[in-house]
């Protein structure tokens, strides 16, 4: 795990949400989704 993972995990934790959490990184939703699976 890389540290955009982790920074991209850690936010959809926060948030408790992958649509919040996209938004606050400013990336799409499925982009974020992968970045999560892989």
């Amino acid at each position: 795990m890389n540290i955009e993972s982790l920074k991209y995990f850690l936010s959809v934790e926060k948030y408790n949400s992958f649509s919040l959490a996209a938004e606050e990184l400013c990336i799409s939703q499925s982009s974020l989704s992968k970045h999560i699976k892989n």
